[in-house]
């Protein structure tokens, strides 16, 4: 059984040919006249490949991956250095446009056999048989000798990868206080020393922005989206979009987000992936604030290829190194956060969270909160431990908002501040300043 391939392009007449006459490896079921038509074809389970000679300026990553979803790879032929450098950092398999046919049927059964994960049956053997066919002398799967590799693309990872760490401050509904926590967390490990970058993804309600006093919003998060979309972000770009925040103790960047709910749909996950590899590249720590929904909404959508509302919560989840499970300290703030945990269990597997109960006081929960709250979570709560207690301090948590700062500015004694500082920094914080995002060599002078 032959991989079926659609193609678009004026140029591929000699190549579809050859395709044709190797008998077995592809099978172009159609030529298309424009990309959308590919699109359409693709969108209709009609292939499992699409190789692109013409228009590939009109491909994006959120169209790569969306087009990844529903098992087609896209192998594109250029000629030009920068265009394959662009379309590799996107996940596409790029080529010469004078590749042979032989070599370019190898090249679409590598690249399908990287996206695929079927199940057992006809189709599987199928497909594995023609990786498996042709493999070159060099061993790899898939790549014709002389031709150009889309290994590290299709995974959306080019280049060498960041050694920048991710954490995601994520709760339920009902303002357990994740954005104070988020932000906090940013400014404290700024104040120790390292760089950082604070990225607001909260698709609902964002509002890093206001929190720091950030009058000119710009919606940073989704620029950078737009530029990764297209492939051209890096590291420069995003620190010319992150705007600068300066406090006494350190300075970090700051990702905004978007300024209207209904800008969701700029913040598709593969955009979002890419730019958090480029965080990673360019910060020692990226701290994300991230909405409180979980909810896999594309099940529900009958156009499998469609945006998710909630692609920024979940890819965020997806990839930090650490999730802080933020939720409020009271009869009706705990409950929700254990319901939440189990969903967060469900959706992101990996995510391990380490859980922060936030507005801890007295009138709420009775006397000695912290001993009652340990002891109802391991009467009804998950196994997940409770990680740390939050105090309320609505004095200063007030003072800060007034004037668009951090605790560490406007309350640096007060007991929510140092249990924001013994939650992420080390046991003696160092007394040095931070550059706004150091580079790479400056960091490894520094370690």
């Amino acid at each position: 059984m032959g991989i079926p391939v659609v193609t678009v392009g004026r140029t591929l007449d000699d190549l579809v040919g050859g395709l044709e006459r190797l008998h077995g490896p592809v099978s172009v079921v159609r030529r298309c006249a424009e990309l959308a038509e590919l699109l359409a074809a693709c969108q209709t389970g009609l292939a499992r490949a699409a190789v692109v000679a013409d228009g590939s300026g009109e491909l994006t990553a959120s169209l790569v991956d969306r087009l990844s979803a529903v098992g087609v790879a896209v192998v594109a032929l250029s000629d030009s250095p920068e265009e394959t450098a662009r379309l590799q950092g996107i996940g596409v398999t790029v080529e010469g446009s004078a590749v042979e046919a032989e070599a370019l049927a190898a090249l679409i059964a590598g690249a399908v056999a990287q996206i695929s994960t079927p199940g057992p049956g006809p189709a599987a053997s199928a497909f594995a048989d023609h990786a498996t066919a042709f493999r070159p002398p060099d061993g790899r799967p898939g790549t014709a000798p002389g031709a150009a590799s889309g290994a590290g693309a299709a995974q959306g990872r080019p280049g060498e990868p960041g050694t920048g760490r991710i954490i995601a401050v994520w709760g339920p509904a009902g303002a357990p206080g994740r954005t104070l926590v988020a932000a906090n967390i940013a400014g404290e490990l700024a104040a120790e020393g390292k760089s950082v970058l604070l990225v607001d993804a909260d698709s609902y309600g964002a509002s890093v922005a206001a929190v720091l006093g950030l009058l000119d919003e710009a919606a940073g998060l989704a620029q950078a989206c737009r530029l990764a979309d297209q492939g051209v972000l890096d590291g420069p770009a995003l620190l010319r979009i992150a705007a600068p925040v300066a406090t006494r103790a350190g300075s970090f960047r700051v990702l905004t987000g978007i300024t209207r709910a209904d800008r969701w749909t700029e913040l598709r996950a593969a955009a979002l992936s890419l730019v958090y590899q480029r965080a990673r590249e360019v910060a020692e720590v990226t701290v994300i604030d991230v909405g409180f929904c979980l909810e896999a909404d594309e099940e529900l959508s009958f156009d499998s290829m469609a945006p998710r509302r909630n692609a920024a919560t979940l890819r965020s989840l997806e990839l930090a190194d650490t999730v802080y499970a933020v939720g409020a300290a009271d009869p009706v703030g705990v409950p929700r956060l254990v319901r939440a945990l189990a969903e967060l269990d469900a959706a992101v597997p990996q995510a391990s969270p380490r859980v922060v109960l936030n507005k801890v006081r007295a009138s709420a929960v009775g006397r000695l909160p912290e001993r009652q709250l340990r002891d109802a979570w391991s009467r009804y709560g998950p196994a997940t431990p409770l990680e740390a207690f939050l105090p309320a301090d609505p004095a200063a948590c007030d003072a800060a908002l007034l004037a668009g700062s951090l605790l560490l500015e406007s309350a640096p004694d007060s007991a929510l501040r140092k249990a924001l500082a013994a939650l992420v920094c080390a046991p003696v914080q160092r007394n040095r300043k931070s550059s706004v995002l150091s580079s790479t060599a400056k960091r490894r002078a520094k370690d």
